[in-house]
């Protein structure tokens, strides 16, 4: 990792919880604690001094790995879009000839030959719950834009967008950019719909408004992150194509880095742990976090993203509290100086499930199941905005500059996937979601009971 200090955790503001003497509210986390305490009781289970195999190598519901789909053909032919940028096309208009139907890729159309999505894909259905009983109606939609940056229509397999305020650095531009990269994967399987984006970091429709008898449906609006008390959608940040602003490369080009970084470098040798804090919001840091095999030391957080709720503590994550944190990290760390085998699993299956469940196929396919779904909920037909202007990838890249230009041509969808989308699972069962809450609920509830018993066990020394 060391290698990626100057691309990603300085611009970022990350490199603090990498440093040799990591700091968090006046906590030196390298700095040595006092000797460990006798061992705990074992009279009792929730007593134990070190966590038990249940908590150490437990998993979301679905523990299945998930290969991306296969072909029909073991060389399918592959199609590639041309991208015109040529000096005939100075008004840098869409092409006519722009694929909007389902391409004739070889591929096994068999739903049955499909891989299952990864487990954090049942969230769709979660995020979409609100608006099942009365689905989603013009006016709604248009209730949304009382936020939101854009508006985006897909009509026949075009994308159209209405701009209404310009968002944060270029946040707009790169979420524009992976929609269309999505329709250029998989052109033609998008129906028509019609949404709101929000930029901005807190989500803002409140359940609390829409509850009761004379309440009206809450508007659909998407963004990147939700909490317990909000409805908005939650949709992949624009970092996955770039952050132009602070030079991080696509989210395909920084795996492939930071999985050589982390063969280069072995785990004893490396900082063994990382800090995750949120800000005013959930951060785009946190990807970066769980990448790299350190154990994520995560700050109890208040915000979610499309893919964290799935995650388990302790076995992907080390959980902090967030109203004592200085305490709780320094047991953390004295934890995992004292059980380094564990803690190394920990940063491990953490790093797995990004270079294996987070990898951009299934951004991708995120992308697209959740756009469909969502767009099943709508109960009229998608129209073109009077103030809305067609996009393709041709009206974004060919005038762009720098970084902005050069992230886009890295992460542009060079033609149709030969692979199908992965299957969507289908939504919790209530009683098996309240089981997966249950026991995240229940191990971290374990280790504050480690780190209490620890701390009673120093003060009765002094």
């Amino acid at each position: 990792m060391q290698g990626l200090y100057p691309t990603i955790w300085h611009r970022i503001g990350a490199d603090r919880h990498f440093s040799g003497a990591a700091r968090h509210g006046g906590c030196r986390l390298r700095k040595a604690l006092p000797p460990p305490p006798p061992p705990l009781s074992s009279s009792s289970s929730s007593s134990s001094s070190s966590p038990s195999s249940s908590l150490l190598h437990g998993s979301t519901l679905d523990q299945g790995r998930h290969n991306h789909p296969k072909t029909s053909k073991e060389n399918p032919k592959r199609i590639e879009i041309p991208l015109n940028c040529s000096t005939g096309n100075e008004t840098q208009t869409c092409p006519s000839n722009y694929p909007t139907e389902k391409s004739e890729t070889e591929i096994n159309d068999d739903p049955s030959s499909n891989s299952t999505c990864p487990d954090y894909f049942r969230w769709i259905h979660e995020d979409l719950r609100p608006f099942k009983a009365t689905g989603i109606t013009r006016d709604m939609v248009e209730r949304a834009g009382r936020t939101a940056h854009f508006r985006v229509v897909v009509v026949k397999g075009k994308v159209y967008v209405e701009k209404y305020k310009k968002s944060i650095q270029t946040r707009d531009v790169f979420t524009l950019w992976g929609i269309l990269q999505l329709l250029r994967r998989y052109p033609g399987r998008l129906p028509d719909l019609d949404l709101m984006f929000d930029c901005d970091d807190r989500p803002v429709i409140r359940s609390s408004d829409h509850r009761g008898p004379n309440a009206t449906a809450p508007p659909p609006l998407f963004r990147y992150c939700g909490d317990e008390k909000t409805l908005d959608i939650v949709f992949p940040d624009w970092s996955f194509w770039g952050w132009a602003e602070i030079n991080i490369r696509p989210w395909d080009s920084i795996l492939k880095e930071i999985k050589e970084g982390n063969k280069r470098i072995r785990w004893m040798k490396r900082e063994p742990y990382k800090i995750y804090i949120e800000g005013w919001a959930w951060s785009v840091s946190e990807k970066y976090v769980l990448a790299c095999d350190s154990e994520t030391l995560l700050v109890k957080p208040k915000f979610y993203d499309f893919f964290i709720r799935s995650l388990q503590p302790v076995h992907h994550y080390w959980p902090i509290r967030d109203d004592d944190k200085c305490r709780s990290l320094k047991f953390a760390v004295h934890w995992g100086n004292n059980h380094k085998q564990k803690a190394q699993a920990i940063g491990r299956a953490a790093s797995d499930f990004v270079q294996e469940d987070l990898k951009m196929d299934y951004v991708y396919d995120y992308m697209f199941h959740l756009l469909n779904e969502y767009a099943n909920l709508l109960n009229f037909k998608p129209e073109i905005p009077e103030g809305a202007v067609e996009f393709c990838s041709e009206t974004m890249v060919c005038n762009a500059k720098g970084l902005e230009k050069k992230f886009m041509m890295e992460s542009l969808a060079k033609g149709p996937s030969i692979t199908n989308p992965c299957t969507l699972p289908p939504p919790y069962e209530p009683h098996v979601l309240g089981v997966f809450l249950k026991r995240k609920t229940n191990s971290i509830k374990q280790v504050e009971e480690w780190e209490r018993r620890y701390w009673e066990s120093l003060d009765k020394k002094q």
